[in-house]
């Protein structure tokens, strides 16, 4: 694989089950690459080693007054040196492209992790941690792939070294031999403090990092509470933990970097006494100390090499480690059936784990009385969930009560029944069905065309307007009737005082959208939905940073302009509940009651709690005139109801 070839076409499946494995599977992806690297570092680091016989050769020629085999000497050092060159350029260009193509093929298995997972996986894992991994720890990565075949040639340079030194002159041979284990092995004791101590700080600039994310992600109401100072302070102290962190991994790697100086200095200096005698005593010429001299001087370059590794892997396996972890979410458990290859289905939407019923081409609102599950049935609908996310609600809910006989369609409830045993998904938490067909045997891909999810805080990546709109869609919705559709037209008048031509549509959205209100980033979020006009559209609260008036508005544009599409929307705000088709009220994991808002408020106490923002002593006050002395309404199905004219009625009405 060449950097020109990238994207790789298939990353393949990853060995997460650690931070070791998954480097060694990487290792094992990239063998060709990491073979070249290898034979091109076995020329550079083997001419390197040459050079010093070259110079005792020399020395000696120069000694016996040989000009033959003084110039042979010559030669033969112009040879190594050409070779060192050819090696050290080819080394380098081979190792720089393992780095890049492992970089790549970790972002790639995270970018493609991270679209299974969609928005489950800030839940699972920090949205800090998951920066820190397709960044730095990326590169960490790359560096340990990069690094390894330098060392191996290394190693195998010094065994060679030592090898040709014991047959070259074995009275010095044996004391390179027995001190070259010695300087290679002498740093393992330090290296787990120091993996320890590198470990803290990064562990330390991690937490740093997320606090100033989130700082800069909540300036805006920081400077409304006036608490800027507060988290100034707050990073000032992270920071300097982050420092003296740094400061005490640097003193220990600088330990291991003196002795790695120090050792081979004293075997120079063994070397030198020790030849020095040998000489004396006639058993070793000059050019043969010079030889063994230079050798040891030249070790000490391939040697450097072992620190590198060292330092590679000590920084490279929390990071494989954090990288393994992300890699080894789950969505869903694999069906047992395997994955469909149908085309996108179409039909009702349904739960069968709570029992909720979107019939196609209606507008659904759902009220949950707790706003995380309303958070994780969303992901469900959309086939987001993932392992050990998902709802429980402890029991295998029924069939979907449904005061309104038209609207429970055979395809919702009758598949979902049939479904909650046999369809995708784990046992105890089925697949959702869109037409009768699991979400979870649908391709990713397809799954995603089906149903779109809009959770509640949605993203505006940086770019012009027409960029943020420029998103798959089936084009029967125009950027124009989503914006309306989604009352954005003082969004887009700021937009065009922005532009430098007038065009809101070129007019630069910042990162994340932070030069916008919070109001304004949701409807923006919610044109794009609209826009890609998918079978199936999902939202999460979104009119919940608006003001009534536009609320209402969006309300209207959302019913007119999704008519005759599947809609469900998570929200408790009267003015949407008014404007659906069928509300479905969701309890402790389970629909406990489906009809129109109106009728809801006066037959369910529960959901009128919810969506009225009743208290408990408001709800019991309720119950209680209701048992005294409340009568049937006409339609309303419920003997609990208030009676007309009372206080909760009046203000019920003025809610709704």
């Amino acid at each position: 694989m060449q950097i020109s070839d990238l994207p790789y076409p298939d990353p393949g499946v990853p060995d997460a089950r650690s931070g070791p494995r998954f480097l060694l599977w990487l290792g094992r992806n990239q063998l060709g690459g990491q073979l070249k690297s290898l034979a091109w570092g076995l020329l550079h680091f083997t001419s390197v080693a040459g050079l010093p016989y070259g110079v005792g050769y020399a020395v000696q020629a120069v000694v016996d007054g040989s000009g033959a085999r003084l110039a042979a000497a010559g030669g033969l050092i112009v040879l190594l040196g050409i070779a060192i060159a050819c090696g050290d350029t080819m080394l380098h260009r081979t190792a720089v492209t393992n780095w890049i193509t492992a970089a790549a093929r970790v972002q790639q298995l995270l970018a493609r992790r991270t679209a299974a997972l969609g928005s489950a996986l800030t839940r699972r894992v920090a949205a800090g941690e998951v920066v820190a991994v397709s960044t730095g720890d990326v590169e960490k990565i790359g560096w340990f792939v990069e690094a390894l075949s330098r060392f191996a040639a290394a190693a195998v340079t010094v065994v060679l070294v030592c090898v040709g030194l014991l047959v070259y002159q074995p009275a010095l041979g044996v004391v390179v031999a027995l001190g070259m284990p010695v300087l290679a092995l002498a740093v393992l004791p330090l290296l787990p403090r120091a993996t320890r101590r590198a470990d803290h700080q990064r562990d330390k600039a991690g937490k740093a990092t997320e606090l100033a994310s989130d700082t800069v992600a909540g300036l805006r109401v920081l400077r409304g509470i006036g608490g800027e100072e507060l988290f100034l302070d707050r990073y000032r102290r992270a920071s300097q933990e982050v420092r003296e962190a740094a400061v005490r991994s640097a003193r220990m790697w600088s330990l291991i970097s003196s002795v790695q100086v120090l050792l081979p200095g004293l075997l120079l200096i063994v070397i030198v006494w020790y030849g020095v005698h040998l000489a004396r005593e006639g058993r070793i010429s000059v050019g043969e100390l010079v030889t063994v001299y230079s050798a040891v001087m030249i070790l000490n370059y391939p040697l450097r090499h072992f620190e590198e590794i060292a330092m590679a892997y000590s920084f490279s396996r929390p990071s494989a480690q954090r990288a393994a972890r992300v890699l080894s979410l789950e969505r869903v458990i694999e069906p047992s059936g395997g994955l469909r290859d149908a085309a996108a289905p179409t039909g009702d939407l349904y739960d069968p784990a709570t029992g909720l019923l979107a019939p196609a081409g209606l507008l659904t609102a759902v009220v949950c009385g707790d706003p995380d599950l309303a958070g994780r049935l969303a992901d469900r609908l959309g086939g987001h969930a993932t392992t050990g996310d998902t709802p429980d609600p402890g029991s295998d809910p029924g069939p979907e009560v449904d005061t309104d006989a038209g609207s429970g369609s055979g395809s919702g409830s009758g598949s979902g029944s049939g479904s909650a045993k046999g369809g995708g998904g784990r046992a105890g938490t089925p697949s959702v069905l869109m037409g009768g067909v699991p979400l979870d045997e649908l391709p990713l891909d397809t799954a995603r065309t089906v149903v779109l999810v809009q959770d509640k805080d949605p993203v505006l990546l940086s770019g012009t307007l027409a960029e943020l709109f420029d998103v798959p869609s089936s084009g029967a919705v125009r950027p124009e009737e989503a914006l309306a559709a989604a009352q954005c037209s003082d969004v887009l008048a700021a937009l065009a005082q922005a532009s430098l031509d007038d065009d809101p549509m070129n007019a630069r959205i910042t990162e994340r959208g932070r030069s916008l209100s919070g109001g304004q980033r949701q409807r923006l979020a919610l044109a794009r939905s609209l826009v890609t006009d998918p079978e199936a559209l999902v939202l999460d609260e979104p009119t919940s940073a608006v003001d009534s008036h536009t609320e209402a508005g969006i309300a209207q544009g959302l019913r007119t302009l999704r008519r005759g599409r599947t809609t469900v929307v998570l929200s408790s705000s009267p003015l949407l509940l008014d404007r659906a088709d069928r509300v479905v009220f969701v309890h402790e994991g389970e629909v406990a009651a489906v009809g129109e808002h109106r009728e809801l408020v006066h037959t369910e106490p529960r959901y009128r709690a919810v969506v009225t923002r009743e208290t408990d002593e408001e709800t019991a006050a309720a119950h209680a005139h209701a048992s005294a002395g409340a009568r049937d309404w006409t339609g309303a199905g419920s003997s609990t109801a208030p009676g007309p004219g009372s206080a909760i009625e009046i203000d019920i009405e003025e809610t709704a």
